[in-house]
């Protein structure tokens, strides 16, 4: 527990590191690969390295500190965040991702 309170920014900017990369797998996999097992497993990917293990840190490090600092305060607004703005952005990428796939398929054909 001790190295989890003693890294927790790095291991947070790991984990998001970590979840955008997995979005774009997800992304990858969805439009270019068009495999719908690799979209599952970057699924898994995002859902391992997203919001469950940043809700976690949390939790651990205010049971830890018994407060509400600045780290627990920053997790709480990267989950807003992503229940908001980062819905419109993934969209955004989302509909980017369609687009430059379905023109590399249409130059390739």
């Amino acid at each position: 527990m001790n190295f989890l309170i003693e890294n927790k920014w790095a291991i947070l900017v790991g984990l998001e590191v970590l979840a955008w990369s997995s979005t774009f797998l997800l992304l990858y996999a969805r439009y270019g690969l068009k495999s719908n097992f690799w979209f599952k497993v970057a699924t898994v990917l995002f859902a391992l390295t997203g919001v469950i293990p940043q809700v976690l840190m949390g939790i651990i490090n205010f049971i830890s500190t018994k407060k509400v600092d600045l780290f627990t305060l920053i997790i709480v607004l990267l989950i807003i965040y992503g229940f908001t703005l980062g819905k419109k952005q993934v969209k955004k990428l989302d509909s980017w991702a369609k687009a430059k796939f379905s023109k590399e398929e249409n130059h390739r054909a």
